[in-house]
């Protein structure tokens, strides 16, 4: 496994980062850095690139599972952990913090959990996979959550969809903003709605993720 990995080791906060289905933390790098420079650990593992709405069943259980690992490999086995993720790496920190996702059979997953996890950071969380009744009903974990105005890969509704965990959840709906806003750097050929500033949007982002980290 290969994990980005930054900040002061075995600190007592770690920063557990899910990339979304292109797998490379490198894409989001100013918002790591960000969280780095404010004290905590970030361990950001690396996956193999896929198309989420073909992805495999093992495919999407390597997600969750590597964060597992990275975590046990790179973090402090005391220190608590926050999971921030995009899109599919939002699904997987939400099983980590005990979300039962189902699969297309129509039969809930056996995903790995993560107890530390004690707050979650969620950028248009994919959470179709939560549809079934009681699949939130374990997430307890404090959640900041962020869903793009004109998202049309997770769209808005999958976002507040979350409230129906017994989680607190501060869901904030960025306007202008797309599925790809949130990367420093988005796929080829990305269009950003006309008037919307994504350096200063991620440079907010940053701001308010590790106020939230942080948050005691």
């Amino acid at each position: 496994m290969q994990a980005l990995t930054l900040g002061p080791t075995n600190h007592e906060r770690v920063v557990l980062f899910a990339a979304g289905a292109g797998g490379d933390p490198e894409r989001y790098r100013p918002v790591l850095d960000h969280l780095a420079a404010g004290g905590c650990q970030v361990i950001a593992p690396r996956f193999e690139r896929f198309a989420a709405r073909e992805a495999t069943t093992a495919e999407l259980l390597a997600r969750p599972a590597g964060l597992v690992e990275a975590l046990h490999r790179w973090g402090s086995p005391d220190a608590s952990v926050v999971v921030v993720g995009h899109s599919i790496g939002g699904w997987a920190g939400l099983c980590l913090a005990g979300a039962t996702p189902w699969g297309r059979d129509g039969r809930p997953l056996d995903v790995p959990r993560e107890p530390r996890v004690d707050r979650l950071v969620l950028y248009t969380p994919a959470t179709g996979w939560f549809a079934a009744p009681g699949a939130l009903d374990a997430v307890t974990a404090p959640m900041l959550v962020f869903a793009g105005e004109l998202d049309t890969v997770t769209p808005v509704e999958q976002a507040v969809h979350l409230k129906s965990a017994p989680a607190r959840v501060d869901l904030r709906v960025v306007p202008g903003a797309g599925h790809f806003s949130f990367m420093n750097t988005p796929p080829p050929g990305t269009v950003e709605d006309e008037g919307f500033d994504r350096a200063q949007f991620l440079t907010d982002l940053a701001r308010a993720t590790k106020e939230f980290v942080f948050t005691s």
